[in-house]
């Protein structure tokens, strides 16, 4: 799955249609926010994999959570974890100060 911006899609709205066509999702965004997924249907299209990867895609770009991740992908939560971890997608997200705080009650 890639990304377009809204102006890509003005320039060659037929890349949308190619991608499709070889079976690839897109995400279209306006100012760096997503708008718009765009899905392949096809007897040629391998659903599971697509929906796996619309999942790790949207959570990577934290759209959704790991529990609507794995809802999505189709599988249960430890495997969604062990799927992000084979694409290098961290589920731990801790936002500023969050880690010094959490190792300060560590050592408490």
């Amino acid at each position: 799955m890639h990304t377009l911006t809204a102006d890509d899609l003005k320039r060659q709205p037929e890349q949308l249609i190619d991608d499709a066509c070889r079976g690839e999702s897109a995400i279209v965004t306006v100012g760096g926010e997503p708008v718009l997924i765009a899905v392949p249907l096809g007897k040629a299209v391998d659903s599971r994999a697509m929906l796996i990867d619309l999942a790790a895609t949207l959570f990577d770009q934290e759209q959704i959570s790991l529990g609507l991740a794995a809802r999505i992908a189709g599988l249960s939560y430890s495997e969604m974890v062990d799927e992000l971890g084979r694409r290098k997608i961290s589920v731990i997200r801790l936002g500023p100060g969050e880690l010094e705080r959490e190792l300060a009650a560590f050592g408490d």
